[in-house]
């Protein structure tokens, strides 16, 4: 901070607490303007229900609602995702005194039946009968659902039932009072010390300890002034899409989570990286730092103390190889998206060669409700090892597919069965895919693992930033396996020979397998050169693409010999 003079530094305070209380002032307005309704109506425009007409149904709202005269009693709401995609575009209902209540598979031309049906007959009467026509009692969807009661939200705590555009709302829901309480009660170390207890680690896949992440950047010394914190939103694996939905629908809670990790280690500006197929996460996360701009939250002085911090956005291109954090910097750099070798580290040498971590969003949406509500309210959540909560992409052939959160601990049996709703055909639960291209097979007699870092480990799997993939008795493990390998041999950067030329030649002999044309000899050289690249390849990608292969040749290994010629069975060979 430059030297100031008594009279500048108190003027410096006056203006901090001006825009502490102007931030404050708009959650209490919030509350005053949001309690003259009797009723609100979320309609889900997350990107899943967006494509499916969400828009149109919050249109028709809107009409429905200034027909009947209520756009002062109810209120009206696009939010964020509601969870169940599969049931979507889905509509919350909620009036004063009575349960919520869903509407799944929306259609605009049902919304003023709903209006004049469910929303206007028990405005104010909250015993009246709730009488609906047949085909919306088919729309009916309960929030006694499983899929609902077995979560634990965290991070999606206010996902599809607030507005993720207005500050007022985030404020209102206890948004940026960690920011305060850091600010004006802990010290950075205080700070450090509170996430290193919590047991936060890495929700992007690799599960480092958060705290012990921080602690480096902290001791690492200013570069020309400068040190760096980055927000890894290029989520790209298949089948998964929570970081997207969780920036699209609380980009507010990302970057307060950014802002206290920048408090904590000294770091000076940030970056949100999100890739540009993700228009919403996009659009959110500007407008989240310009509204944080315009209250002070992000800039010199915040809140009239010594701590400055500025964030930016950046659109990545899709490369899935700038997932890994030293491809990812590469990319910022405005160079090709390419590994480095590690040492050194990011704290040591990061973006333009100055100290930074890198986290992925959850991660950091984690941050605030630890501060709030202390580490060891996180920490009695999940398992010894693995703490808190987990958000899951739960998709595939289940029957309630959708954004999950749930306890680290919590079964592949839980997930599927009870959450999940079991499989969406009716037919024998087969496995399920975590990780994404990373990650490995979970097998039928595997249901009881919990799904915590270790264990996922210990199978040949991994956690991953999220997907799981539910598969049943007709799903080929062959034909998955080479799905997910040609995926990471099309996304290499082809900068090392294990990954480059070992990918290749696993997906060539795969496809000579699958065709029927491979032999014994063949499945052996795969499990070889599987090894060799997890343990040659420069970064995570080519570390764990063999995965997939690797595991299903270990828990389905008669799918595999099922596929190899005759004339080489008879021989023996």
């Amino acid at each position: 901070m430059v030297e100031m003079t008594p009279e500048q530094i108190e003027k410096l305070k006056a203006v901090g607490r001006m825009q502490k209380d102007k931030l404050l002032q708009m959650g209490k307005d919030f509350v005053t303007n949001n309690d003259k309704y009797e009723a609100t109506i979320f309609t889900c425009n997350a990107t899943s229900c967006h494509s499916g007409g969400g828009q149109a149904v919050y249109e028709a709202f809107k009409a429905a609602l200034e027909t009947a005269g209520l756009t002062d009693k109810v209120r009206l709401v696009a939010t964020g995702c509601m969870g169940l995609c599969a049931a979507g575009p889905m509509t919350r209902i909620e009036i004063k005194g009575r349960k919520p209540f869903i509407y799944k598979e929306m259609t605009a031309d049902i919304a003023h039946l709903i209006v004049e049906q469910h929303v206007k007959p028990l405005l104010g009467q909250p015993e009246a009968e709730l009488k609906l026509a047949p085909h919306l009692q088919e729309k009916e969807l309960s929030v006694d659902l499983p899929f609902f009661t077995k979560q634990r939200r965290v991070v999606l705590k206010h996902l599809g039932s607030s507005d993720p555009e207005d500050l007022g709302e985030y404020v209102a829901n206890g948004g940026y009072q960690a920011l305060m309480k850091c600010l004006f009660e802990m010290t950075p170390e205080q700070v450090l010390d509170e996430i290193k207890k919590s047991g936060l680690r890495g929700r992007g896949g690799g599960g480092f300890p958060t705290g012990k992440k921080w602690e480096l950047l902290a001791k690492a010394p200013l570069v020309d002034g400068e040190k760096f914190i980055i927000c890894n939103g290029d989520e790209g694996d298949p089948g998964a899409y929570m970081d997207s939905c969780i920036l699209g629908g609380g980009a507010h809670a990302v970057l307060e989570g950014m802002l206290i990790a920048a408090y904590a280690t000294g770091a000076t500006s940030g970056w949100f990286y999100v890739r540009a197929e993700y228009p919403l996460a996009l659009e959110r996360v500007e407008l989240a730092i310009k509204q944080a701009k315009r209250v002070g939250i992000l800039g010199k002085n915040i809140f009239g103390t010594d701590f400055s911090f500025m964030a930016e956005l950046r659109i990545g291109a899709g490369a899935f190889v700038c997932g890994e954090e030293t491809a990812l910097m590469m990319s910022l750099e405005g160079n090709k998206g390419t590994p480095r070798p590690r040492p050194p580290y990011p704290t040591e040498k990061g973006l333009f060669q100055k100290p930074t971590i890198i986290n992925n969003v959850e991660t950091w949406a984690n941050v605030p409700q630890i501060i709030l509500n202390g580490a060891d309210w996180f920490s009695s959540v999940g398992t010894e090892t693995s703490k808190g909560t987990k958000v899951f992409a739960l998709t595939g052939k289940v029957k309630h597919s959708g954004l999950v959160e749930v306890p680290m601990g919590t079964t592949v049996r839980e997930m599927v069965e009870e959450v999940g709703g079991g499989t969406s055909t009716g037919k024998p639960f087969k496995a399920v895919q975590t990780g994404g291209p990373s990650g490995g097979v979970i097998p039928a007699k595997e249901l009881n693992l919990p799904l915590c870092y270790e264990e996922l480990k210990k199978i040949g799997s991994m956690m991953g930033s999220g997907g799981m993939i539910v598969m049943d008795e007709d799903d080929s493990m062959v034909e998955i396996a080479k799905f997910y390998l040609g995926f990471t041999v099309d996304e290499s950067c082809g900068k090392c020979a294990p990954c480059r030329l070992g990918g290749y030649q696993m997906l060539q002999l795969l496809t000579k397998v699958a065709n029927g044309e491979g032999t014994k000899a063949d499945l052996e050289k795969i499990k070889e050169i599987g090894s060799a690249m997890q343990k040659g390849s420069l970064c995570g990608l080519g570390q764990t693409s063999p995965n997939p292969v690797l595991s299903t040749m270990k828990y389905f290994p008669e799918e595999y010999e099922a596929l190899l010629k005759k004339d080489d069975e008879k021989k023996g060979c």
